[in-house]
């Protein structure tokens, strides 16, 4: 594999910054099964917005593999897609093991005591190292209301967005 010139391996896309680079993480046929899980589970919502979402997703579970040890989580409207890519598991896990590592979701309801102020930032930034460009509308915050795919799932012992070395011990395999 070439290196980027950040000298990480590159994973596709490769170490490109344009809006659409992660696309190229799926297939057409995959990526369009993916928005389409996003579409039938919000009502109304137009196929651009949705494409627009799982590419934010790709975006967030590249940055995620790349950078296992810190905590990042996605916005509302980014966990959306992230869900869906979740609901299609062979496809998932495939993308995964071509990222290097399986990157889990452990649901967390909102709560004051695990509140980190700079998560979306930190998420952002590490997207950005990842060679992508994130959709700054997606990552503006938990603002609006869309159909959860599968929310309030708790697992037991759960530790909320991706924190791999405190997922350890709370239950959690902690090799994320």
């Amino acid at each position: 594999m070439a290196a980027c010139s950040n000298g990480r391996p590159s994973i596709p896309p490769p170490c490109s910054t344009g809006p659409h680079s992660a696309r190229a993480l799926l297939s057409r046929d995959a990526f369009t099964g993916v928005m389409l899980t996003v579409l039938d589970n919000n009502p109304g919502m137009d196929a651009p917005l949705a494409e627009r979402i799982v590419t934010e997703a790709l975006k967030f579970v590249h940055a995620a593999a790349l950078f296992p040890t810190v905590r990042v989580s996605p916005t509302k409207e980014v966990d959306e897609g992230w869900h869906a890519l979740i609901l299609h598991t062979h496809l998932y896990a495939t993308l995964c093991s071509r990222l290097g590592r399986t990157v889990h979701h452990y649901p967390e309801r909102p709560d004051a005591a695990h509140h980190d102020p700079d998560v979306l930032t930190r998420t952002m930034a590490l997207i950005e190292q990842a060679g992508h460009t994130p959709d700054a509308e997606l990552w503006a915050g938990r603002q609006k209301e869309l159909v959860g795919v599968a929310r309030h799932t708790p697992m037991p012992g759960g530790c909320g967005p991706i924190n791999p070395g405190n997922c350890a011990t709370h239950g959690g395999s902690g090799d994320d």
